[in-house]
């Protein structure tokens, strides 16, 4: 195994011990840990680093610091056990390996790091393992989560892909967790569209989960980026997919829910969304079924309800980026002026005889004469025809007779 320098592959100005530090401290800090971003919020990451790994008893008397505790208020047992993790880290070895995957680590500083994920505050992630050649920074500017049940039915993993698939069309990078079911689909869908996607991990980079996804994380990481804030080697949790989220959330512009049960983790992602100021979105799914009833839920809210990717980026895109208007066909009778249209209505949809042009000005309320103009140019539209001296609809099945009979 080859061993880099520490800012082997990475751009930016972090220093090597910086670096170095966060390294460390991914191994021995449990993502989304408040407390620890407390103390690396006030001491920096070396800092945090050298008081984890001083194993002198703590003097009676203040440090220079005002402190004879350096971590006040934050739990011994928890402070345990960042010691004894951070003791066990061999960072140089990790930066190691994602060298030779290809990959690098990103922290703050570097001219790739995502500045939004800084509004998570102390739960901001202490670095980002990643694999991939594109720069995350960039394209985070102009990404959308897309997340949902894994227990998906067809139709949530059809929509899924199907948005995926417009977002990538129109230069906007998809982001999901690489998860069964809608996370899949969404990869997929951007894949398949030589679009550009980011897969979120709850693990190291160089362990693909769920373990069927092998061949899908490994495209993700050719055509895209894979991204994880915990070191090679690590495995995922319950807890850790639940804290992944709120970096999907903070990465993106916004968050789009589709399909998601009462319960769901992608709520998760949801709630994260609305507490960072992001976008949130839903797309509605069947009233009977409880994958979409989370979704629906969301949607009595704050969410907006979306449907194809144009609806998506009226929303976060830049200014003027309007979905299309959604209206039906225009049909032939849409077209009439209002006068004729009015006369059109008078005439009896079904009758034994033809209907004489008085009747008909009697049922508009209007003079013989000018019922009898309307009827004249009804007549050249193929909507009526003249049998003596009465009138009818044209008896065929043409779109103006259709239109007429509310036909389709």
């Amino acid at each position: 195994m080859t061993t880099p320098d520490p800012r082997s592959g990475t751009p930016g100005s972090a220093s090597m011990g910086e670096r170095l530090a966060r390294a460390t401290l991914s191994r021995a800090v449990e993502p989304g840990d408040e407390h620890a971003g407390r103390w690396l919020h006030r001491y920096g990451a070396t800092g945090f680093l050298d008081r984890l790994l001083d194993t002198t008893p703590a003097p009676r008397a203040p440090r220079k610091d005002g402190d004879a505790d350096p971590f006040p208020g934050t739990g011994p047992k928890r402070v345990a056990s960042w010691r004894l993790r951070a003791a066990a880290a061999d960072p140089t070895r990790d930066l190691a390996t994602i060298h030779d995957l290809g990959g690098r680590f990103l922290v703050p500083g570097d001219t790739e790091w995502p500045r939004q994920l800084d509004d998570l505050a102390d739960a901001r992630p202490l670095g980002l393992w990643v694999r991939g050649p594109a720069d995350l920074r960039t394209w985070a500017l102009r990404s959308v989560a897309l997340v949902g049940a894994r227990a998906c039915t067809p139709y949530g993993a059809h929509t899924a892909a199907d948005l995926a698939t417009g977002l990538a069309g129109q230069g906007w990078v998809v982001v999901s967790g690489a998860a069964y079911g809608i996370d899949g689909a969404a990869h997929r869908g951007a894949l398949a569209a030589g679009g550009a996607t980011v897969a979120v991990l709850a693990c190291g980079v160089d362990t693909p989960y769920p373990r069927g996804h092998d061949q899908l994380i490994r495209r993700v990481a050719e055509q895209g980026l894979v991204v994880g804030e915990l070191p090679p080697e690590s495995h995922p949790t319950p807890s850790r997919f639940i804290l992944r989220n709120r970096v999907i959330a903070a990465l993106t512009r916004g968050t789009v829910v589709i399909e998601a049960r009462h319960r769901s983790g992608s709520l998760v992602t949801a709630r994260a969304a609305t507490r960072l100021g992001r976008h949130l979105m839903g797309v509605p799914g069947p009233v009977t079924s409880a994958l979409s009833a989370g979704v629906h839920e969301l949607l009595r809210g704050d969410a907006a309800l979306v449907t194809d990717a144009d609806e998506i980026i009226e929303l976060v895109g830049d200014m003027g980026q309007l979905a299309p208007a959604r209206r039906g066909p225009v049909l032939p009778r849409d077209l009439l002026a209002p006068a004729a249209a009015h006369i059109l209505e008078a005439i009896p949809a079904r009758g034994p005889t033809p209907t004489p042009a008085t009747v008909i000005a009697r049922r508009a309320g209007t003079t013989p004469d000018d019922t009898l103009a309307k009827l004249y140019e009804l007549h050249s539209l193929g909507f009526v025809e003249r049998h003596g001296e009465g009138w009818q609809l044209t008896n065929t099945t043409t779109p103006a007779s259709n239109a007429r009979r509310g036909g389709t």
